[in-house]
């Protein structure tokens, strides 16, 4: 595609988000989709949580200006339609759990049955492995564990956002040196959608993308990272989705290790997710954020790294990786949970009633 129309079609995505928030935030408070702070939350005043509409609304009208419709692409538009209106009926009505998990279920098998689907995985050492029967249920599990991991890092204002814009970004640039162009143009459609929201969502925030925006943006970038990631034989095509989505992932996997370690229940909320601990060592809420989007960023540079370097190089840059990861959230209290956090009054965070 001509770096020309691209300019244009991020540029529209963009426009039509910032310019809609106005209209969404009214909206919101019209529909009641608001949030109201409570002994587990730390805004300190009622919030507008359907900024999601506008990130949906940008990415779905500019997609299908710039983008031939291939039936997994839309699937991706389909299931993301109705991980969208889960999230914003949940945002409103504030739904049963077990509701938003059969509705991010529906996405996913939407999704599924268009073709969005992992058929194969990168043997490190002796090219690819086909999943057979596997398939289905390890696509499955992955859309769903990648919509809920995102919404679990929905804790601060602009943080969810941000991170999903650096990874959306990161997987639009691989998708093109794979050759992927519809994952490519896509990714950063998304980004533009994504950085229109963020003047309104960035601290001190106007409103909240809700579970709306958090469940679409994790839904359609596990949908993408399938179609233009793992689509490659090269050894590391595994590793890279995850990587660049380590964020999310890893502080997920870490919240269950820390419960179980606790002997809590898997869902329970806590405030020992990486932005909590950051500012409980000291960092302010701009500054948490900032660091998030820099190690964020850093796992981008990573991965797009590891399209240029031989199989054991990449082999080596993985372990040694995972080991800062571990030894990294060691050091902050990520496993156990550490000590109490108090976090200033004055903070207002984009914690929404679905954040665990």
């Amino acid at each position: 595609m001509p770096i020309v129309k691209l300019a244009f079609l991020m540029a529209a995505a963009s426009g039509i988000a910032y310019f809609s928030m106005p209209y969404v935030i009214r909206l919101a408070h019209r529909a009641g989709a608001i949030d109201r702070p409570d002994q587990r939350k730390v805004h300190n005043h009622i919030m507008p949580r359907l900024g999601g509409l506008g990130i949906f609304s940008a990415f779905y009208i500019v997609l299908l200006l710039g983008v031939q419709v291939s039936e997994p692409i839309l699937g991706i538009m389909i299931g993301g339609l109705v991980m969208f209106l889960v999230g914003m009926l949940d945002d409103i009505f504030q739904l049963p759990a077990v509701i938003k998990l059969l509705g991010q279920c529906l996405a996913a098998s939407i999704a599924i049955h268009y073709g969005v689907v992992v058929a194969f995985v990168t043997n490190p050492f002796d090219g690819p492995i086909g999943l057979g029967y596997f398939a289905i249920p390890l696509t499955f599990v992955w859309i769903v564990g990648i919509t809920n991991a995102i919404n679990l890092i929905d804790g601060l204002e602009g943080l969810a956002a941000g991170v999903s814009a650096i990874a959306a970004a990161t997987m639009g640039y691989v998708a093109y040196t794979q050759g992927q162009q519809a994952i490519f143009v896509a990714s950063f459609i998304l980004v533009a959608a994504i950085l229109g929201f963020l003047p309104y969502n960035f601290h001190p925030a106007r409103t909240f993308m809700g579970d709306g925006g958090s469940n679409f943006l994790g839904f359609i970038l596990g949908c993408l990272a399938i179609m233009g990631l793992t689509k490659s034989t090269a050894v590391i095509s595994l590793f890279v989705p995850i990587v660049i989505l380590g964020i999310p992932i890893f502080d997920t996997l870490f919240a269950i290790v820390r419960r179980i370690n606790n002997k809590a229940p898997i869902f329970m909320p806590d405030k020992s997710h990486l932005h909590h601990r950051l500012m409980a060592i000291g960092y302010g809420h701009r500054r948490t954020v900032v660091i998030i989007y820099a190690i964020s960023g850093f796992f981008g540079m990573v991965a797009i790294w590891w399209n240029y370097i031989n199989r054991p190089g990449a082999t080596l840059v993985l372990a040694i990786l995972l080991v800062c990861i571990v030894v990294g959230a060691e050091k902050i209290g990520m496993r156990t949970g550490g000590h109490t956090i108090e976090l200033p009054k004055q903070s207002r965070t984009a914690t929404t009633s679905s954040q665990v």
